[in-house]
């Protein structure tokens, strides 16, 4: 089982240092999020909790996933990167290509992207990008993304984008693989239909081999069964050797540890958290290995 640190909600500039410690505690990878901005006045429902709140505010750090990651894998060799996530259909996929292609190239292939519908309206209005046609532009945007990820000359004429030939250079030397995330019926279909791999929301572990099951079942109608797929499952439990162990046998590739400012207080030092990290290694990451 491999094992992700999540990196959100972290201060800009404990980034770095903390890449290379969880690099040397064993982990993987790290995870950080994406938003854009945060509205004032928020009228959006967040799909994960019973009141539809979410656990952030305008005061929470977003910094800009990709130069966040890009300054962590120069200051690590090993470690692998991942959006958790990043909201796709807010993007051009022009854009996109070009950034994650140059990120993968300078990285060695260390990044993936790991991209939702996003469910922020106020996001999408802003940028002038329709909302309600989200999910359509994500399935479309997959595809553009990959042709472009080849290398060489590419042309598209699809609903939702439509360019003649045009070629984005350099190309990465490898796929960039894509993670689905979200829980919603679509969602899964998606990661199932489209995607490298699935991230979970933060799951009860007594539910979730029920969504890996039912991973396998859509992967299967989509003649896909057979194809590697990763399951990044971030659990509401605390991480039980013997619990991680019976998910693996479940189906599950990955394992997260939750962000800093769920396990650790207020204003922890970069110190405390290093700890926390090396610690995580030696109990968790080294019994599993």
């Amino acid at each position: 089982m491999k094992f992700w640190q999540v990196l959100s909600f972290t201060e800009p500039e404990q980034l770095a240092p903390l890449a290379r410690a969880a690099e040397e505690a064993g982990f993987h990878g790290v995870l950080l999020s994406d938003h854009l901005f945060f509205p004032e006045k928020l009228r959006s429902r967040y799909p994960y909790s019973p009141d539809g709140k979410p656990g952030f505010d305008g005061g929470t750090l977003f910094p800009e996933v990709w130069t966040s990651i890009a300054a962590m894998a120069a200051a690590t060799t090993r470690l692998y990167f991942s959006t958790i996530i990043f909201v796709l259909p807010l993007r051009n996929p022009l854009e996109v290509a070009k950034t994650l292609g140059t990120l993968s190239l300078l990285s060695g292939g260390r990044v993936a992207l790991g991209c939702g519908a996003g469910w922020i309206r106020e996001e999408f209005d802003q940028l002038g990008v329709e909302f309600s046609t989200r999910g359509k532009r994500f399935d479309e945007m997959i595809d553009v993304l990959r042709a472009l990820w080849r290398g060489g000359m590419v042309e598209h004429h699809g609903k939702y984008f439509d360019f003649d030939r045009l070629q984005i250079n350099p190309a990465p030397r490898q796929p960039v693989p894509i993670y689905v995330g979200g829980l919603s019926p679509a969602a899964l279909r998606r990661a199932a239909r489209l995607g490298d791999g699935w991230i979970g929301t933060g799951q009860d572990p007594a539910e979730l081999p029920a969504l890996l099951s039912r991973l396998r079942e859509l992967r299967a109608e989509a003649g896909r069964a057979r194809e590697p797929f990763e399951t990044i499952c971030p659990l509401t439990a605390p991480p039980d050797v013997e619990l991680l162990r019976r998910l693996a046998g479940e189906g599950m590739t990955s394992a997260t540890a939750w962000p800093f400012s769920y396990t650790l207080p207020p204003n922890a030092t970069l110190a405390q958290k290093t700890d926390s990290l090396l610690r995580f290694g030696e109990t968790v990451i080294a019994k599993l290995r």
